[in-house]
């Protein structure tokens, strides 16, 4: 069981054109909810405006941000550049994973998960980072035993799970002594509960959620209030890496209240 502050971490939608207006309204209307931000890396296989860039936007806002870094598209120079980009703005915390299937052209990484880890730790010591904060990474976990490099992390993201009892069942058979946070995701629509399901083969997605979503457009933002409760009052959870996709403002105005 964890004692420290429940935490809600806010995925946003990173922009795929060079204009930052939506990226700011999606962070002005979270604020109400979130304590961090996670900013994801060329989302879905798709080029973005840098993760760290937004990170950066959104510490100029006043949040606190996560930047997403993903070893598919990597190789050690370019990454070591994101390092050096990062520190120069102020970002200090990353979530590091092996990055989604591109829409076009292959891999180009020489990396993985684990060599980038290896990396920002060989960095702490090099006189280019000197005088600059610690970086704090963290890694994704399935939802099947963590293996022991992960444990190594600062900070663990969970799988999205609709199920709060699978959740903490994994939970319980992976015992760690820094934070984690269960993955939670609103069901936007009956649409995107297929894809989600044809796209992740071992998500289970309740049968009854997805036709209740297919009848109410506002069934998916109670379901994740309603998970994300039930997660806090388990107390086995460090906080949510909470996935608003396109209902960021009707989940916030929902859950805004449910929190304080």
């Amino acid at each position: 069981m964890t004692s420290h502050r429940f935490e809600v971490i806010c995925e946003i939608e990173p922009p795929t054109r060079p204009d930052l207006k939506h990226v700011r309204h999606q962070i002005g209307t979270l604020g109400k909810v979130a304590d961090a931000f996670l900013i994801p890396d060329n989302h879905i296989g798709r080029a973005t405006v840098s993760s760290v860039a937004v990170a950066h936007e959104v510490e100029a806002m006043g949040g606190r941000s996560i930047a997403c870094l993903n070893s598919r598209d990597r190789n050690l120079l370019g990454f070591r550049r994101d390092l050096l980009t990062a520190a120069a703005y102020g970002v200090d915390q990353f979530l590091f994973v092996y990055g989604d299937k591109p829409t076009s052209g292959g891999r180009t990484s020489e990396l993985n998960v684990r060599s980038m880890i290896d990396e920002v730790r060989a960095a702490a010591e090099e006189p280019a980072f000197a005088g600059v904060r610690p970086f704090r990474v963290g890694t994704a976990a399935a939802l099947r035993p963590l293996p022991a490099w992960k444990r190594a992390a600062d900070f663990v993201f969970v799988q999205v799970s609709f199920s709060v009892d699978v959740l903490l069942r994994w939970r319980e058979a992976n015992p760690l002594d820094v934070p984690v946070y269960a993955g939670v995701m609103v069901l936007a629509s009956e649409g995107h509960a297929r894809r989600l399901a044809a796209a992740i083969p071992d998500i289970d997605i309740p049968e009854d959620l997805v036709r209740t979503v297919a009848a109410d457009r506002a069934a998916g933002v109670e379901a994740t209030c309603e998970q994300v409760l039930r997660i806090r009052e388990s107390g086995a959870f460090d906080g949510v890496h909470l996935i608003p996709v396109t209902r960021y403002r009707e989940l916030a105005a929902r859950l805004e209240p449910l929190l304080t």
